[in-house]
C-alpha cells in the first residue's frame, strides 16, 4: 500500500473508565502498529458533562445526548481526508431510541463504514431490529466477534454474507506461565487465586459463585476469590453501590470473609493483565445467555486460564473443545462441583489451560489488526466513488405546481391564521400583518394576466382590508390581531411596518390590479411615510427597500393615482396627500446607504456580514442591496450585496444540500452554528435573493443556487426530509433536532409560494429537467469555506 491509509475511530475512548474505550484504544493501537502507512484518528463519545484529557488522536467530541454534535460530526468528517471510518457499535454508547442518533451521523457521510458490532441480538424489540437493519444498510462492512454472530446477522437480520466479516476481539500478547511471579508482584494470596473482573453490575451473577464457596473453602482453605472491578458508572449513578453491598453482606453471611476480596477500582490496561496472569481460575458467571462478546472472558483464554463460565452464547462458542467448563446459570451446585474438579484435577487443568492459551493465539491484537487493515483495503477498494446526485435522487424533475388551496384553508373573511395545529388552523393565535404583507408578495408575483388577477382578487381584497383596517394614526401598522378581531398591540415592531410596506409596494407596482386596489396600497404607503424614515432596524429598512423597488421599478408616482385619491379624500383619513416618487425613492436610498455603513462596520476578513450575527431573514438584507443597485447602478450596493449573498451560501451551502443557520442561538462571529431550529423562510428568501441576483447579474449559478435553496422544501435538506405536501400545497414548519416539525403555519406556506413564484419565471414547469450539479458552485465555494474551517467546525 503506497498511500498513506486515514481511519477514523467512533467510540468511546481512553481515559473513559469503559471496556469499549479500553477496546478502541487497543484496536486503533493494533491497526496502526500493524502498518506504519496507516494514521489513525479518533471521534470520542462523552456522556452529559464529562470531559476528559484526551490523547492528541482524538480530533472531535460528541456529547452523546446532543443530536446536534452528531451532525457537526457528519460534517467534520465529510469535510475532511480521512478514507475509511471504524464505528464502535453498542447501542448503549449512542442516545435516542435503541441508540439512534448515531444514524444521524453515518447516514449523512461520504465514507465507508466499518461497523464492529458489539452486541448482536437474536429476538429484538423492534426498535433494536430497525437499529440494526438500518446499521446493515449503512455500514460496508460488519465485524462481528464470533461465529454465533455471523449466523444471527444472516438467519435474524438477513444481512448479506459480503458484508460480514469474523475477527475475533484483540487479546494481549503474553507467554504462556505459572502465576506465582505475579502474584508476588501484585501481593495476592490465594491457592488457589480465583478471580472475576469487570465493571461490577447485577448481570454478574457474582452471588452464585459465592454461595458455591462455604464447601469449597472448608476443603481449601487458603483459597481467595478477588473480584475486581468498580461499580459500573451508570449502575452507580442510578443506583449507587446496592449491588457491591449486597455482595459484601452474603460474603459475611456466608462467613467468607478471609476469602473474598474486593477490588472497587477500574484498573488499566497492563495492571489488568497482571491480575489475570496471577488469577489461577477465572470464572464468568454472566445470568443471561444473550451475551455476544466478552472482553473479559476472551483475555482470561488468551493468557491460558481454567475458566468456568455459565453458557452465554460467546462462551458456549469460545470455550469449546475443552477450552473451559460450562455450568448453567445460577447454578450453585455446578459451579461448586467445578471448581473442585480443577483444583483436584490439576494436570487436566493444564491441559485445559494450554488449549485456551493455544487457541487465543489467533485472537491476538497483532494478528487483530492485521486482520481489520485487510477488511479496510477492501472495503475501500469496492467502495464506489462518492456522487452528490445520487444522495437525493428522490428530487421531482420539475417544479411543483402553484398550489393555493393551503393558503385559501388559513384565510377567512379577515385575514391569515398564523398558527395551526399539525395543518388544522389554530384559531386562537390568530392574526398577522406580517403574514398578510408577504402573502401579498407571493400573490402578486403570481399574477401574469388579467385573468389571475381576477382568480386572485377575493385573496388580495381580503389583505388589502387586513392592512388598512391594522394601520394605526401615525402610519405605522399593528401586528397581532385575536380571532376576536381585537388588535393587541400597539404596534408591530419595524419589521413588521417593512414587511406591511413589501406587500404595498408589489400591489402599487401590479397593473393587472385595479386601479382602485392599487390607490389604495398607495395610500397606505403614503400614510406610513413619516415611520418609514424613522427605521433603524436592518430587516425593517431591507423589507422597505424591496416594498419601494417594485413600485419605482415601475414607474410609479403618485399623479397615477391623484384622481381616485382626491375623488375618496374624505374616506381616507389622515392622509393628507400622497407621497411623490421623490420622496420614496430618497427614503429607499438612504436605507441602502445605511445597509451599507452597516456593513462596513462588521465585516472582516472571514466574516462578509453585517452584523457579528447571522440571525433570521438574512438573504432578505442581500437582495435588497442587489435591487438598489439594480435600480440606481451603484456599483457599491452591487459589490455589498453580492459579497453578503456569497457568504451566505458558503456558511449554509454543503456541496449538495443547505444546512440553514438555525434558531437555537443563531451563528455568531467565532461561535458555532446551530443547527437546528431550521425554519423555511430562511430557503424561500435565499430563492428569491439568488433569482434576484441571476435576473441583474446573468450568471448561472445564481439561478442553480436558486434551484437548490427551493429543493430545501422538497428534500434537498440536512434530514432528506420532503417538508412540502403535494396533496394540499402546505408546507412544515421546520426541521428539529428531533426530525421535521408538522406544524403547517402560514408564514411557511407563504414563503414557500414566494419561493416557486420567483423561481416560476425561469423555468417551465411542463419541459424542465432537473438541473446538473455545478461545478463552478462547489469549486467557488469550496475555496471560501476551507478558509472559514476555523468558524464552522467549532461547531
Amino acid at each position: 500500500m503506497n498511500k498513506q491509509l486515514k481511519v477514523l475511530f467512533i467510540g468511546t475512548y481512553v481515559p473513559k473508565e469503559c471496556g469499549i474505550a479500553t477496546f478502541t484504544s487497543d484496536l486503533l493501537n493494533s491497526v496502526s502498529g500493524e502498518n506504519n502507512n496507516v494514521h489513525c484518528e479518533v471521534i470520542a463519545l462523552n456522556d452529559p458533562s464529562e470531559t476528559y484529557n484526551y490523547p492528541e488522536e482524538v480530533v472531535f467530541q460528541i456529547q452523546r445526548d446532543r443530536i446536534e454534535d452528531y451532525y457537526r460530526a457528519a460534517d467534520y468528517i465529510n469535510q475532511s481526508d480521512i478514507d475509511i471510518v471504524c464505528l464502535q457499535h453498542e447501542f448503549g454508547l449512542f442516545w435516542g431510541n435503541a441508540g439512534d442518533y448515531i444514524f444521524s451521523l453515518i447516514s449523512g457521510i461520504n465514507k465507508p463504514v466499518i461497523s464492529t458490532m458489539h452486541t448482536v441480538i437474536r429476538e429484538p424489540e423492534p426498535e433494536y431490529r430497525i437499529a440494526i437493519e438500518k446499521l446493515i444498510r449503512y455500514s460496508q462492512k460488519l465485524i462481528v466477534m464470533s461465529q454465533t454472530a455471523v449466523e444471527m446477522l444472516k438467519d435474524v437480520y438477513k444481512a448479506p454474507d459480503d458484508k460480514i466479516e469474523l475477527i475475533f476481539h484483540g487479546v494481549p500478547d503474553y507467554p504462556f506461565n505459572n502465576c506465582d511471579k505475579y502474584k508476588k508482584r501484585l501481593n495476592l494470596k490465594g491457592t488457589p487465586l480465583v478471580l472475576t473482573f469487570g465493571l461490577l453490575s447485577q448481570n454478574k451473577g457474582i452471588e452464585s459463585m459465592l454461595e458455591a464457596l462455604p464447601e469449597v473453602v472448608s476443603q481449601y482453605p487458603d483459597l481467595v476469590y478477588l473480584i475486581l472491578g468498580a461499580t459500573h458508572p451508570i449502575i452507580k449513578k442510578n443506583f449507587g453501590e446496592t449491588y457491591r453491598q449486597y455482595l459484601q453482606n452474603k460474603v459475611s453471611e456466608l462467613g467468607l470473609e478471609k476469602n473474598v476480596v474486593f477490588h472497587d477500582k477500574f484498573v488499566e490496561k497492563e495492571e489488568l493483565c497482571n491480575y489475570i496472569l496471577a488469577s489461577d481460575i477465572y470464572v464468568s458467571p454472566y445470568l443471561s445467555k444473550e451475551q455476544i462478546v466478552s472482553g473479559a472472558l476472551t483475555y482470561a483464554i488468551g493468557m491460558g486460564k481454567a475458566i468456568v463460565s455459565t453458557p452465554y452464547w460467546y462462551a458456549q462458542e469460545m470455550l469449546s473443545d475443552n477450552r473451559g467448563l460450562l455450568v448453567d446459570f445460577g447454578d450453585t451446585e455446578g459451579f461448586r462441583k467445578s471448581l473442585l474438579h480443577l483444583i483436584e484435577n490439576p494436570e487436566e487443568c493444564d491441559n485445559m489451560r494450554k488449549k485456551a492459551y493455544d487457541f487465543g493465539r489467533k485472537m491476538t491484537w497483532k494478528n487483530v489488526g492485521k486482520q481489520y487493515n485487510t477488511v479496510f483495503i477492501k472495503a475501500l477498494k469496492n467502495y464506489g466513488t462518492y456522487s452528490t446526485s445520487n444522495k437525493f435522487n428522490f428530487l421531482p424533475n420539475q417544479l411543483p405546481e402553484v398550489k393555493l388551496d393551503y393558503l385559501k384553508l388559513l384565510t377567512d373573511d379577515v385575514g391569515i391564521i398564523q398558527h395551526t395545529n399539525l395543518g388544522v388552523p389554530a384559531r386562537h393565535h390568530g392574526y398577522s400583518t406580517d403574514d398578510v404583507g408577504r402573502a401579498l408578495v407571493a400573490l402578486t408575483q403570481l399574477i401574469d394576466s388579467q385573468k389571475k388577477a381576477e382568480e386572485l382578487w377575493k385573496l388580495i381584497t381580503t389583505y388589502m382590508s387586513f392592512l388598512e383596517h391594522a394601520q394605526t394614526d401615525t402610519g405605522h401598522f399593528h401586528n397581532f390581531m385575536s380571532y376576536k378581531r381585537e388588535f393587541l398591540d400597539e404596534k408591530g415592531s419595524e419589521d413588521t411596518l417593512g414587511r406591511a410596506i413589501y406587500g404595498l409596494g408589489h400591489v402599487v407596482s401590479c397593473p393587472y390590479l385595479s386601479k382602485n386596489i392599487r390607490t389604495l396600497a398607495h395610500t397606505l404607503m403614503s400614510k406610513a411615510r413619516p415611520e418609514m424614515e424613522k427605521l433603524n432596524y436592518p430587516r425593517a429598512k431591507a423589507y422597505t427597500i424591496c416594498g419601494l423597488y417594485e413600485m419605482l421599478r415601475a414607474g410609479v408616482d403618485a399623479d397615477e393615482f391623484e384622481s381616485v385619491f382626491n375623488s375618496r379624500r374624505d374616506a381616507i383619513k389622515s392622509v393628507d396627500s400622497l407621497v411623490s416618487k421623490d420622496i420614496f425613492e430618497s427614503i429607499f436610498i438612504n436605507h441602502a446607504n445605511s445597509l451599507v455603513d452597516l456593513y462596513e462596520a462588521n465585516h472582516k476578513e472571514d466574516w462578509d456580514w453585517f452584523e457579528p450575527t447571522v440571525t433570521y431573514s438574512n438573504a432578505k438584507l442581500s437582495e435588497s442591496l442587489l435591487l438598489a443597485y439594480n435600480y440606481t447602478k451603484d456599483r457599491t450596493y452591487r459589490n455589498v450585496g453580492l459579497a453578503t449573498l456569497d457568504f451566505l451560501t458558503e456558511i449554509q451551502w454543503k456541496g449538495d444540500f443547505f444546512d440553514i443557520v438555525g434558531n437555537q442561538g443563531w451563528y455568531s462571529y467565532s461561535g458555532k452554528k446551530p443547527i437546528f431550529d431550521q425554519q423555511p423562510i430562511e430557503a424561500g428568501y435565499l430563492t428569491q435573493a439568488y433569482v434576484s441576483a441571476y435576473e441583474i447579474l446573468r450568471e448561472k449559478k445564481y439561478l442553480e443556487l436558486a434551484r437548490y435553496s427551493f429543493e430545501y422544501f422538497l428534500g434537498r435538506n440536512r434530514l432528506k426530509t420532503v417538508m412540502y405536501d403535494y396533496s394540499t400545497g402546505a408546507v412544515c414548519d421546520g426541521l428539529n433536532c428531533d426530525g421535521m416539525n408538522y406544524n403547517q403555519g402560514a408564514e411557511s406556506v407563504i414563503c414557500f409560494l414566494m419561493a416557486l413564484s420567483s423561481l416560476n419565471k425561469h423555468f417551465n414547469n411542463a419541459s424542465s429537467t432537473m438541473l446538473q450539479s455545478s461545478n463552478e458552485v462547489n469549486n467557488e465555494t469550496l475555496q471560501k469555506r476551507k478558509s472559514l474551517l476555523s468558524v464552522n467546525h467549532m461547531e
